[in-house]
């Protein structure tokens, strides 16, 4: 007995030494010190600063989460940054990655610790270890600070995202608690006062009970009575398939068209001598060669160039080259030939195609700037490319331009017309809207539902994330813009839905199994 028990002291001993030594960088085995009943588990000043770590924590936790459900939106703001800084480089990717290791870092750290107070030792953090602590803490609180500032809508898609992970972030935050009891109760057993009993038990049973409840607050529309979801939301290639092809080229529309897209995005500019044609920037320095064929002029508003000099250029490369999107897959070698051969775009040519294979379209229109021959005359031009150039059927057509709506609707009846903000019943039935076109954080299934009875149909974008493209199905919308054609389309159902049932079940179940488990534990 006495040789068993000191053969597994002695196998014990490399654990503890590796905790030990991964923590405090203290590999000595004179160098560890136990912690005796009733004494605190480390130094004032290891006390003092093991919140510290428990927040850089928590606060690192918070800034992954809501930097990787903000995916959504990586495009546009590695778009931003390139319109701040000249140059295009995946930003968003690169946060992503820091965010997940400074997050894994600290998430060590933490269950090192906790693995120590299991084993009754006495903490003590290496100084190396302390200013990591502090790195990850200034990190991700500066991060959340800049988020909040320049980024203000984040903080919806945010919310948004509760009403699909939720249910699985209720049952990860269970499954710690149900972890974090040994410690709890080794400890609170282990105190020999009273009070330093609550002090440990209060607010560990504090936070449980809040975790228990908080599921009665939690509202998803895709907790809803089988049999009420509605159909699957249309989608619009947003300029196309920007992440299969060059965007706003014939390229990319083919390639919505290839995977089902149901509609057509696109960006309307008029060139200096009258032409329309698609380009979203107001230069173009980002989706074109320009730098190669007119290097002085890479400054200049693209409406300041000539349709010859604009037929010039290559709208292809800088695809191949930059990559925009996180996640891009590899293309063929007929795909990257193809598109190293797009040039831009002409309204006409757009409208044909869409005509050809029956899809929706809809864009936005870019006035020219001051100073050129077509500002007052844009409109009239667009028009005439839409019903004499192209003879695009109108229904076809969803109207978004709300400067000259009446005038529309008077030479030009039949186009689907368009809204770009939400608006009082009566005032969009007054001006003949039919559909609405919100970005997805104006996203609520009761006022998809009040203008669905009123014969008033919403689009959302730019949706390009499976659980948000979910969240719309689930709210009623009615389609999606979007960048991913090739991948929503392979949904078929939300990746998250359940029967109110079902949810309850669910939610019952892992508050009795946890409670059983952490009874058990306390018990022992």
């Amino acid at each position: 007995v006495v040789r068993r028990s000191l053969l597994q002291r002695y196998e014990h001993q490399p654990f503890i030494s590796c905790l030990a030594g991964f923590y405090s960088c203290r590999w000595r085995r004179y160098q560890r010190e136990r912690t005796e009943p009733g004494k605190c588990c480390c130094s004032m000043r290891e006390c003092m600063f093991f919140p510290l770590l428990v927040a850089a924590f928590c606060f690192s936790l918070v800034f992954l989460y809501t930097w990787g459900e903000g995916k959504n939106d990586y495009n546009g703001f590695d778009w931003y940054n390139y319109g701040n800084l000249g140059f295009w480089f995946l930003w968003s990717l690169v946060i992503l990655i820091v965010a997940a290791v400074l997050f894994t870092y600290v998430s060590l750290l933490l269950v090192l610790a906790m693995c120590l107070l299991a084993e009754g030792q006495q903490l003590y953090l290496h100084w190396s270890h302390k200013i990591g602590t502090f790195l990850v803490l200034g990190f991700s609180i500066s991060s959340l600070f800049a988020l909040s500032i320049l980024w203000r809508d984040h903080r919806k898609t945010v919310r948004l995202s509760f009403q699909v992970t939720a249910p699985y972030l209720h049952i990860g935050a269970i499954a710690i608690m149900v972890l974090l009891a040994w410690p709890v109760a080794l400890h609170a057993i282990r105190a020999d006062k009273k009070v330093t009993q609550v002090i440990i038990v209060g607010p560990y049973l504090a936070i449980l009970l809040f975790l228990f409840l908080i599921p009665l607050g939690m509202y998803s529309p895709c907790i809803r009575e089988m049999g009420t979801l509605g159909p699957k939301p249309a989608l619009i290639g947003h300029r196309g398939a920007p992440m299969l092809a060059p965007e706003n080229t014939e390229m990319s529309f083919l390639k919505t068209i290839e995977h089902g897209g149901d509609g057509l995005e696109t960006d309307v500019a008029i060139s200096y001598d009258g032409v329309p044609f698609l380009m979203h920037d107001d230069t173009l320095t980002r989706t074109t060669n320009i730098q190669e064929v007119y290097p002085n002029d890479t400054g200049k508003a693209a409406s300041f160039f000539s349709w010859d000099a604009l037929q010039k250029l290559n709208a292809g490369t800088w695809f191949l080259k930059n990559k925009p999107f996180v996640g891009m897959g590899s293309l063929s070698k007929a795909d990257q030939n193809q598109a190293m051969n797009q040039s831009i775009y002409t309204l006409s040519s757009f409208l044909r195609l869409a005509d050809s294979h029956n899809k929706l379209v809809i864009f936005d229109l870019y006035r020219p700037p001051e100073k050129h021959p077509y500002r007052n005359l844009w409109i009239r031009k667009i028009l005439d490319v839409i019903l004499k150039e192209s003879k695009i059927k109108r229904h076809l057509v969803l109207w978004l331009h709300n400067g000259v709506r009446s005038f529309v609707q008077s030479v030009a009846p039949g186009f689907q017309h368009t809204m770009g903000k939400k608006a009082p019943i009566e005032d969009l039935l007054k001006h003949n809207i039919v559909k609405l076109n919100l970005v997805y954080t104006d996203m609520s299934s009761e006022d998809i539902r009040k203008y669905a009875e009123a014969n008033i149909t919403t689009n959302f974008y730019v949706v390009n994330e499976p659980w948000l493209y979910s969240l719309a199905w689930c709210s009623g919308a009615h389609s999606v813009t979007t960048n991913a054609v090739h991948l929503l389309k392979d949904l078929s159902q939300p990746l998250f839905l359940m029967t109110p049932q079902q949810y309850n079940i669910m939610w019952i179940l892992t508050d009795l199994t946890s409670a059983f488990l952490i009874s058990l534990i306390f018990a022992l």
